[in-house]
């Protein structure tokens, strides 16, 4: 079983139709899916390859062995302990935006650079992305995107956030977690995995299925916040990373998220069209996002009960 991987160029042609229905079925279905021939130029791919590497190698790295998934594994080992590390994941990260710019590694020759070119266009493909889940679901053209907005005051603005992680060798992967299983709070997910290095999986069907590196190719999922605004039509699965002894996974993943003030809820016509309809609150996404940060690897169901209504 693979994940479906789209050709987001026949969109422009003839075969638009079939595209479409291709994709609406992925979000319903899998909750995950890979784009090809997106329109990010390879050349700039290459080049964010190219400085994420670098940036990890020379200065995120050095401080991985102080982490508290290595002293935790280190704990276990020394204690001889047939556990697992299971409250903290074997990866390092950080968070690039709009709002942080200043923080921004900046020891990497053309790295800020390279990063604010790929997430102009990145955030570019976000919106076709929802342009495309709009017109599936029989709504209005940009409907997605205005619901994450809360206004026109830019403070009020959809938020695009991108992760830059690695997940080095671990010499006893059966003992932690990359990435502990979750679902994904917000709202679309686009991701520029490894193309040589494995250990993304979604839970499909009760089974646990690779995400097959693909070369270039831009892996989409779908957030809790998709979830509720189709009304449950579309899914936000649970997914992991799994680490291994050998190779350094990079994970790139930009998530285009509703402004804290947006207030969410099934779009109108979607609230009913199940037959058996979702009773997802309507709330805003700060107080969703408060439930989240303690519940973010329990079943999603809690939370949205959790969360206060509006």
């Amino acid at each position: 079983m693979a994940i479906p991987v789209i050709d987001f160029s026949k969109l422009n042609g003839e075969e638009r139709a079939k595209t479409l229905s291709e994709i609406g079925n992925c979000c319903e279905e899998w909750g995950f899916f890979q784009l090809i021939n997106h329109g990010i130029s390879e050349e700039l791919l290459e080049r964010v390859k190219k400085v994420a590497s670098e940036c990890y190698r020379v200065e995120r790295e050095p401080g991985f062995k102080d982490s508290k998934a290595v002293q935790l594994l280190n704990e276990l080992l020394e204690k001889k302990s047939d556990g697992r590390v299971e409250d903290a994941d074997w990866e390092e990260v950080f968070l690039l935006s709009d709002h942080n710019s200043n923080d921004w590694p900046s020891n990497t020759p053309q790295f800020k650079e390279t990063m604010k070119e790929y997430r102009d266009e990145l955030k570019k493909l976000a919106i076709k992305v929802m342009e495309v889940m709009d017109e599936n679901l029989g709504l209005e053209r940009g409907y997605i995107n205005r619901a994450f907005n809360a206004g026109e005051d830019t403070t009020d603005a959809a938020f695009f956030g991108t992760k830059v992680s690695h997940y080095p060798p671990c010499p006893h992967p059966d003992k932690v977690n990359g990435l502990r299983a979750h679902t994904d709070a917000g709202g679309v997910i686009l991701l520029f995995q490894d193309d040589e290095v494995g250990g993304l999986q979604i839970l499909k069907d009760r089974v646990w299925v690779d995400v097959q590196p693909i070369k270039n190719a831009i892996v989409i999922n779908t957030g809790d916040q998709i979830e509720v605004l189709s009304n449950g039509r579309y899914k936000s699965v649970w997914h992991r990373v799994l680490v291994s002894t050998h190779g350094n996974r990079r994970s790139i993943a930009s998530f285009y998220n509703p402004s804290y003030k947006a207030t969410i809820q099934p779009a109108p016509g979607l609230d009913q069209e199940l037959s058996e309809a979702k009773k997802y609150p309507k709330f805003q996404f700060g107080d969703y996002m408060s439930v989240y940060v303690d519940q973010k690897f329990l079943p999603k169901e809690p939370r949205f009960n959790a969360v206060r209504a509006v």
